[in-house]
C-alpha cells in the first residue's frame, strides 16, 4: 500500500473543496441547522420541568455524536459519487491504484470533513446553548471510536451499492442514516421500540453507543454494563468494517470481470 497514491486520493478532493467552495455547504449548513433546531428543542422541552435530567445534554449530545457519524459515511459517499459523477473513476483503475489505496483515500477525505463537521457542532453548540460536549469525559473516545468505525463500514458498503446498481442507485441510499437511526435509538431507549425492532438494534453498532451515552448521563458513573455494551458495540462496528471492504472488494473483481467497470459512467447508469 502506498501513502502517496492514499493521499493523491485525498487531495483530489481537496482540490474540488477549492475549485467550488459551495461544496462545503453540505458540510456546514445542515450542521448548523440541526444543532440550532434541536437546541431550541431541547430548551423548549426543559421548560416543562418535569425531567430530572437536561434535555440539552441527552439530545445535544446524541445529535453530535449521530451527525459525526452521518459525515464520516456520507464523506466516503460522496467522494466516491463525485468520482462517478465526473466519469473519472475508470482512470484510476487504469493506473497502479488499488483497491484499498483508493478507499483508504476516500476514508481520509471523510475522517478530515468529518472532525470538521464534528469540531464545528461543538463550538456551535456551546456558544448558542453553553454545552460542553466533554463533560462525560474520557469515555466519549470509545463512543466515538466505534461510531467512527461503523460510518466507514456503512460508507463502504453504500458505495459499494452504487458501485453495483449504478449512480441511479444514490436516490434509494440518501435515506439510510435516517432509517438507521431509528433502529439505533439515537433520540429515545431501545426499549421504546417494539419487540420485533429491538431485534434489529441488537445488530447495529450505534444502539449501543447511545444506550450506553444515557446510562451515563442518567446514572453519572460507568458500571459493567455500559462497559459490555461499548465491547459488543465494537466487536460489530469491527466485523462490519472488514465486511464491508471484502463486499466492496467482490463488487470490484465482478465489475471488472464482466467488463462494467470500464463502462461504469454517470451517462451509462
Amino acid at each position: 500500500m502506498s501513502f502517496s497514491r492514499i493521499y493523491s486520493i485525498f487531495v483530489r478532493q481537496w482540490f474540488l473543496f477549492r475549485s467550488n467552495p459551495v461544496r462545503l455547504v453540505n458540510i456546514f449548513l445542515w450542521i448548523f441547522v440541526d444543532i440550532i433546531q434541536w437546541g431550541f428543542i431541547s430548551k423548549y422541552l426543559g421548560t416543562f420541568g418535569a425531567a430530572t435530567f437536561s434535555f440539552i445534554t441527552v439530545i445535544l449530545g446524541a445529535v453530535i455524536l449521530w451527525e459525526f457519524l452521518s459525515r464520516i459515511q456520507q464523506g466516503i459517499m460522496t467522494a466516491f459519487l463525485e468520482d462517478v459523477w465526473s466519469q473519472n473513476f475508470i482512470n484510476f483503475f487504469a493506473s497502479p491504484l488499488k483497491v484499498n489505496e483508493y478507499l483508504s483515500g476516500l476514508v481520509l477525505t471523510s475522517i478530515v470533513t468529518g472532525l470538521v463537521g464534528f469540531l464545528t457542532m461543538i463550538l456551535i453548540a456551546g456558544l448558542a446553548f453553553g454545552y460542553n460536549f466533554f463533560k462525560i469525559g474520557l469515555m466519549l473516545f470509545p463512543f466515538i471510536l466505534i461510531l467512527f468505525i461503523f460510518g466507514i463500514a456503512m460508507g463502504i458498503l453504500i458505495s459499494a451499492v452504487i458501485f453495483r446498481l449504478g449512480p441511479s442507485a444514490e436516490w434509494i441510499i440518501w435515506p439510510i442514516p435516517v432509517v438507521l437511526s431509528i433502529f439505533s435509538g439515537v433520540f429515545y431507549p431501545i426499549a421504546t421500540l417494539p419487540a420485533g425492532l429491538r431485534i434489529i438494534s441488537k445488530f447495529i453498532p450505534a444502539s449501543y453507543v447511545f444506550e450506553s451515552l444515557r446510562s451515563i448521563i442518567s446514572r453519572g458513573n460507568f458500571s459493567a454494563p455500559i462497559g459490555m455494551n461499548l465491547l459488543i458495540g465494537a466487536v460489530l462496528s469491527l466485523i462490519y468494517f472488514f465486511a464491508m471492504y471484502k463486499f466492496f472488494l467482490r463488487i470490484y473483481r465482478h465489475n471488472l470481470k464482466t467488463g462494467k467497470l470500464a463502462r461504469f459512467s454517470a451517462e451509462g447508469a
